[in-house]
């Protein structure tokens, strides 16, 4: 009898666990085999997740919220799979409820091959959502810039009486450092600042 371990994910570190460590509580008893990471599927330096990899061994069951929590894509979530039934590790998902049901040995085979579709379908879906939201953040940008949005960090404002400063510094009535100290800049900002500026003349 093997050992039951959970595995939670989540893709920023702003996200919270908790959704997932309440879902997987009732299966996984010893908090030593439930591993978790705050980083996104298709890191692969995924710490927890190379952990867990280590611990398994053959006779594990692994149990996971939904099938996304392995990786990012279809290919990357089947190899794991793969993986994990070479070794010999059943992996259980929550979301999936023919996953968590139990067959006797000889008829393993149908679950099997019930899993194998469900799971090849629901990966099929994840990876083109992602696609979808990924097309759709590309066509708002694109959008955002054609109607001359600024995307990113907001435009710096330029101080108050810039112009009349840029004018006084460039007939050389004062210096450069004199002109940062009057809209209080520092030299890289002052300097992008001008660039901007100038760009825009």
């Amino acid at each position: 009898m093997g050992e039951n371990f959970g595995y939670i994910r989540v893709s920023t570190k702003d996200q919270n666990l908790d959704r997932q460590f309440e879902a997987l509580k009732p299966y996984v008893t010893n908090p030593d085999y439930l591993y978790q990471d705050k980083a996104s599927g298709k890191d692969m330096e995924r710490i927890g997740f190379k952990n867990m990899l280590k611990a398994l061994r053959k006779g594990d069951t692994l149990y996971i919220k939904s099938i996304d929590r392995l990786g990012r894509n279809k290919q990357q979530i089947k190899d794991y799979l793969e993986l994990f039934k070479k070794k010999g590790i059943r992996v259980k998902m929550i979301d999936l409820p023919t996953t968590m049901q139990d067959m006797p040995e000889n008829q393993e085979w149908v679950i099997d091959m019930i899993n194998n579709i469900i799971i090849e379908v629901y990966t099929s879906i994840a990876q083109q959502e992602r696609e979808t939201l990924l097309q759709r953040q590309s066509e708002g940008i694109s959008a955002a810039k054609a109607k001359g949005k600024h995307l990113g960090r907001p435009v710096m404002e330029l101080p108050k009486d810039w112009t009349k400063y840029y004018k006084q510094w460039k007939d050389g009535k004062i210096k450069a450092v004199e002109f940062m100290d009057l809209v209080d800049m520092k030299k890289a900002t002052f300097y992008k600042k001008v660039k901007e500026y100038e760009n825009s003349l």
